[in-house]
């Protein structure tokens, strides 16, 4: 008798356990459909035009953004650059002597942001630099398996704003068979999560006073 009454159980533990596998299967293959589009979102060659802009904006935290923007600014693409997220200890001084450039030719010419803690604060305290000094363009120089997300955190707190990316292609990013590449590959996955939250608007800390490495 005890078998009889429990086997209807049974029958509703098994329809719920292929509902709930059959919707992970489903979730899974919109996240991996999810993982491609966004790769091929990703800048693969190349850095468009080289139009001047009113300025350049360095997102730190990667190989070669500031050594690009500085390069950028020598070059006359730019009338000023504004380097955003370096730590409270480092001022322009040392930036330039990081990147061994000499400090008199090029400070005047150079502001940091120390508030940003994450990509969106990147984006707010770029926004407020612009708007103090009114200008209608900047060149965004960040990696580019980071641009992506940058471009949709810029264009929420800078709607107005000209933005022409002008991506970095560190030499330990392997674009091409991605997935041959663990490192590579857990990089595009934690960038594409981190995308998906920026799309819905949901991202890290806000502003804080916190240490950043240039």
């Amino acid at each position: 008798m005890t078998g009889y009454f429990t086997r209807p159980g049974r029958r509703r533990g098994r329809r719920l356990f292929r509902y709930m596998l059959g919707t992970l299967v489903v979730l899974s293959a919109i996240w991996i459909a999810g993982l491609i589009w966004f790769v091929a979102q990703v800048p693969s060659g190349g850095v468009g035009t080289l139009n001047r802009t009113d300025a350049i904006v360095v997102l730190t935290g990667g190989t070669g953004r500031l050594d690009t923007g500085l390069r950028l600014l020598e070059n006359g693409l730019a009338k000023q650059l504004f380097v955003s997220g370096v730590a409270r200890n480092v001022d322009v001084s040392a930036l330039l002597r990081v990147a061994q450039r000499k400090p008199d030719e090029l400070a005047c010419c150079i502001s940091v942001g120390y508030q940003a803690d994450d990509t969106a604060g990147n984006a707010r305290e770029t926004a407020i630099w612009v708007g103090e000094r009114g200008f209608k363009s900047i060149r965004l120089v960040t990696a580019s398996y980071h641009m992506p997300r940058s471009l949709v955190e810029f264009r929420r707190a800078l709607p107005d704003l000209n933005i022409m990316p002008h991506p970095v292609y560190p030499p330990q990013f392997k674009r091409d068979r991605w997935w041959l590449w663990p490192g590579t590959a857990a990089l595009l996955t934690s960038e594409f999560n981190k995308y998906m939250l920026a799309r819905l608007g949901i991202s890290g800390g806000s502003l804080v006073n916190r240490d950043k490495r240039p």
